[in-house]
Formats: structure tokens, sequence, C-alpha cells
């Protein structure tokens, strides 16, 4: 066992061993997503995280080491967020038909995920820092932890909070519009992109090529909204 142990730790320490591990989860998460029937609530990127955080728990091993290995995706969030503007420019003319119902969309659903967050939360008696850390929850990763560093929130809870949302966003959103009725793509995607930022774009895409085109619509615009809307309402809270 010391012997495993001492290899483990020999391991652990190579960045290439928690990249490998990240991929590898990934791949496990997509596989029980496609052995479901592609089930909303089979979400791979919920399975992902799972799997990291027990092997995580399991070795003891600190956030900032498996970072250190893991980095690599993390730098491509951009490009992969950047992206998004090729299925949006393929659907440019229905964007500009769309344009005031989108704002009106955008505005709607901007201040309703800040202020209920913060509202309920601040119902229930959570801290300024925490309170800083939940309203920009909707917007995309690298831009919420941003708003949270300057309004006084704590950049690690901001980023697992904004995993949360997105994935429980991507598990019922496709259950609840459903049951709502509600038809049109461009409607169903915007609504995912503003409330559950990439992880939610990512689902509108296996749905509807449109939907994904517009939840990457909402998330962009949502990440800007986010930046003005989110101070302001924790000024009122606060």
């Amino acid at each position: 066992m010391s012997e495993l142990a001492a290899f483990w730790s020999y391991l652990s320490e190579g960045p290439l061993l928690w990249l490998g591990l990240t991929l590898a989860a990934y791949v496990a998460g997509d596989a029980c997503f496609r052995w479901s029937g592609r089930r909303p609530w089979v979400n791979t990127v919920l399975i992902a995280v799972v799997i990291l955080a027990a092997i995580l728990w399991a070795t003891e091993t600190p956030y900032g080491i498996y970072f250190e290995g893991a980095q690599f995706v993390h730098f491509l969030l951009g490009p992969a967020t950047v992206s998004l503007a090729l299925p949006l420019f393929d659907t440019l003319g229905r964007l500009r038909r769309a344009a005031l119902p989108v704002l009106a969309a955008l505005a709607a659903g901007s201040l309703t995920a800040a202020v209920s967050a913060v509202a309920i939360a601040a119902a229930l008696g959570v801290g300024p820092v925490e309170l800083a850390s939940l309203a920009p929850k909707s917007a995309t990763a690298p831009v919420a932890i941003g708003i949270a560093e300057r309004v006084g929130g704590a950049p690690t809870l901001t980023a697992v909070l904004v995993i949360l949302t997105g994935i429980v966003g991507a598990v019922v959103a496709t259950p609840l519009l459903n049951a709502m009725g509600i038809r049109d793509w461009r409607a169903r995607g915007l609504a995912v992109g503003i409330a559950s930022h990439g992880i939610g774009t990512a689902r509108a895409f296996q749905v509807d090529a449109t939907a994904g085109a517009f939840a990457g619509l909402g998330m962009a615009l949502n990440a800007i909204a986010t930046a003005f809307v989110a101070p302001m309402v924790l000024w009122l809270f606060l």
C-alpha cells in the first residue's frame, strides 16, 4: 500500500494526470448521456463533476494541484465561447427580425435571475459576501467571476454557483419548456442561454440548431447585461 501511495503521489504532481482524468470524466459522462437516450437529467457535465470531485476527495488532492493540470481545458473556454459566433452568423437574418423581443427578454431574464437569487438569499439571512457571489451566477463563468471580484464576492464560490446554475438549467429547461407548451426554438434557446449560460447553451445545441444559436446570443448578451444589473441589485439589497 505504501508503494501504491508513493506511486500515486508521484503521478499526482504531473499536470497530464489531471488533464487526462478531466477528459476521461467528460467522456464517461457523455457515454452515460448517450446510453440514457439523451435524457436531460443525465447531464454530461454533472456526471463529470461528480466523478472528479470523488477522485479529489478520495485522494485528498487540493484543488490548486488539480487546476495546474486542468488549466488547459480552462484556457479553451475562451475560444469555445468565441466559436459560438459562427451559428449566430448563420442565423443573422432571423436575429435581426427578432431584435426587439430579444432585448425585452434579455431585460426580463437578467433582472429576474439576479433579483430572485439575491432576494431569496437575503430573506434567509445570507451575508453580503455570499450575496455578492450569488448575484452574477447566471453569467458565463469568466464574466461572473470578474463581476464577483469587483463587487466584494468570493470568486471561488461564484464559480461553484455558476456551474450549479448551468447544470440545473440544462437539466430542467427542456421538460419545463415542453410542459409550458413553448414551441418556438428561438424563445426556448434564448431563455436557456440567459438563465444557464454555456452549459445550457451546449444542451440547447443538442436539442435544435436554432435553439443553440439563440442560446449563444442570450449567453453573450446576458454576460454584458449582468455586469450592469448585478451591482445595481446588490446596491438595492445592501
